[in-house]
């Protein structure tokens, strides 16, 4: 690898006792879960104690293709255990983890990739591959592109290599969870990815000051379907994710005017119990939205509070807690 310039960074995405905060839930609560990934039809989990050995493995993996002291891993993709666990382990390494949105493309993403000079970068898919190939086409640096849809090949002074490359020795047991047990426990939800900003750092946050279990859909196409099936506690969603959400409430409510919608709108009127509990509660629950603590909602109707779109979700749950 070349050595790269040293130019400031965007703020760390991770806070400085991120891996302090890690190793104190894989101690303490070593066999708890704590990430969720539905993958291929199915609930695969990953317990404390075991995202923590992994990324110290990641960690040394890294280190092997170069990646060290000062080096820049950029993520591209949706918010799931890999992108965590490489974020973790980027900064176990003594690197710095930099989200770059998956919706750039040509001159926009070349100039992103310009300005943070990453020495490493990982994304998902084969699409992404081939954008990231793209825009980095003349580049000078030496740059390990890692993707879990690759082989290995050299592209000018891009190396690609398969995600798999990283684990010599596989990757960290994965429980293979039945939809009962993926119910019994309500996770906080995360379905955006790293087009949202801020999002890496706000679901790294909560769920390492938490300790919660952090759940994720297998697509974004699937993220109702799989939101039904976790009715999580609390929502990490970007205010475009929540506006989506709301969006869709409102079209799976009765028409506006019916008797159904005027009963709706009747029940938020009072305090949320007999009658009107019972109407919100069906509502909710037919979004998976039934077990969110401190009566925050993302339905955007009359007589609901409102859902501030510089924070999310379960930061007003927290603060009504």
């Amino acid at each position: 690898m070349s050595v790269h310039e040293i130019k400031p960074v965007a703020a760390d995405v991770l806070a400085p006792d991120a891996l302090d905060r890690l190793r104190h839930w894989a101690g303490a609560r070593p066999r708890e879960l704590a990430l969720r990934h539905k993958r291929r039809g199915q609930w695969k989990a990953w317990q404390w104690a075991d995202i923590a050995r992994e990324v110290e493995h990641l960690a040394a993996a890294l280190q092997q293709h170069g990646f060290g002291l000062g080096s820049r891993l950029a993520l591209s993709g949706a918010f799931e255990p890999t992108l965590i666990l490489l974020a973790l382990a980027a900064k176990a390494a003594g690197g710095h983890p930099l989200p770059v949105s998956r919706e750039l493309s040509g001159e926009a993403l070349r100039s992103v990739l310009a300005e943070l000079r990453p020495s490493h970068i990982y994304v998902q898919g084969r699409e992404g591959m081939l954008r990231h190939l793209a825009a980095l086409g003349g580049a000078e640096d030496e740059i390990l592109l890692l993707s879990s849809a690759s082989v290995e090949r050299q592209s000018g002074s891009v190396r690609v290599l398969p995600l798999t490359s990283l684990y010599a020795g596989g990757p960290a047991r994965r429980l293979r969870l039945a939809a009962r047990r993926a119910h019994a426990a309500a996770p906080l939800w995360s379905e955006d990815g790293t087009e949202w900003d801020e999002g890496l750092g706000t679901v790294l946050h909560h769920w390492l000051d938490s300790g919660q279990c952090v759940a994720f859909p297998e697509s974004i196409e699937s993220a109702s379907r799989d939101r039904l099936e976790i009715a999580p506690s609390g929502l990490l969603l970007s205010p475009a994710r929540r506006r989506v959400l709301a969006d869709e409430c409102e079209s799976r409510l009765a028409p506006l005017g019916s008797l159904r919608h005027r009963a709706w709108e009747w029940s938020l009127e009072g305090a949320g119990r007999g009658l009107r509990g019972q109407i919100q509660a069906r509502v909710r629950r037919l979004f998976g939205l039934q077990r969110l603590q401190g009566g925050v909602s993302p339905l955007p109707l009359r007589g609901q509070p409102a859902v501030d779109g510089s924070a999310p979700a379960v930061e007003r749950r927290e603060a009504a807690a």
